[in-house]
């Protein structure tokens, strides 16, 4: 989805270009000469000649674009660019993106535009099965009903249905020493994105301090404090929950890893500890399974998470 996006804006912008050059080969002038240097600057497509001759499906020529942020900046000859360089490579944030007269260049507005669908995507789409299938997660859901729901009520989200509890009970195994939780909150992509390098790398990690764990499983519509409802049921001695973070505009694949001494309902939110931004261009996936390993051995040894865990 992200590569046939990336390359319709290149392609927006390609046709653009032509357009502008046809127009400045007739009718040259300064303003359409700076303009056609403008979108040259703005596309990394190639002559659009060979897009729209060429035999094969575009699509297929087109280089697999890159899934990391551009740190690269059209503001044109900045007074400081050492200082914009440096602010660049600090973070993903869209700066420097510059303008067209009044408004932003037309790729920057067609990649926000790509960017807030990934996020409503990631909102609405559901978790692929072959996902859950290969760590053999079975399926709890909660009383969220459906999306809409969901997200006019949070609480609907935090309680399993009377199914969910029972399958819970009957395939879950009571009184663990670790119990992993995986939900899609609100990015089921973010869990398609990440639980294959963060679960595996998690029971590594468990493995290696000689920490036992529960049947894993899967929540469907879970809020965060849906962990205390499990808490109630199977009452693991800590519980870590792996749920898909509410997406933005620079990814709509980060998730949370919330741990918890003991969780049961009516805790708080400063009872619990986390761990967030678990994505590629953010906590790398593979430490953040080793790192949570590390936190629930210590909230073990020390019979306590949230503020009064010491790390």
């Amino acid at each position: 989805m992200e590569q046939q996006l990336d390359f319709l804006v290149d392609k927006v912008v390609a046709e653009l270009q032509k357009k502008l050059g046809e127009a400045t080969e007739q009718a040259p002038s300064p303003k359409a000469e700076t303009g056609l240097i403008q979108l040259r600057s703005e596309s990394k497509a190639e002559p659009v000649a060979n897009a729209t001759t060429a035999q094969a499906p575009v699509v297929n020529e087109q280089p697999a674009p890159s899934t990391e942020p551009e740190r690269t900046t059209h503001v044109p000859n900045p007074k400081y660019k050492e200082g914009l360089d440096e602010l660049l490579s600090s973070t993903p944030a869209r700066i420097g993106v510059w303008r067209t007269g009044v408004r932003p260049l037309t790729k920057t507005m067609l990649e926000l535009r790509r960017d807030h669908a990934a996020a409503v995507d990631a909102v609405y789409g559901e978790v692929s099965q072959a996902v859950l299938d290969q760590y053999s997660l079975f399926t709890v859901e909660t009383q969220y009903d459906n999306t809409e729901n969901y997200l006019k009520r949070p609480d609907m989200g935090r309680v399993l249905t009377e199914e969910g509890v029972r399958l819970l009970q009957e395939r879950g195994q009571k009184k663990p020493q670790v119990q992993i939780v995986v939900s899609d909150g609100l990015s089921a992509a973010a869990v398609d994105a990440n639980l294959k390098d963060v679960l595996p790398s998690l029971m590594d990690s468990l493995k290696s301090y000689g920490l036992t764990c529960g049947t894993p499983f899967f929540i469907k519509g879970g809020r965060v404090a849906s962990m205390d409802h499990v808490g109630e049921i199977l009452e693991p001695e800590v519980l870590v929950l792996l749920i898909g973070e509410r997406p933005g505009l620079v990814t709509a694949h980060s998730m949370s890893a919330y741990m918890c001494y003991r969780p049961r309902k009516g805790m708080v939110e400063s009872e619990r500890t986390v761990i967030s931004n678990i994505h590629r261009q953010g906590t790398s996936p593979v430490e953040a399974g080793a790192h949570i390993g590390t936190i629930l051995s210590k909230m073990l040894e020390q019979k306590a998470s949230g503020v009064k865990l010491v790390l």
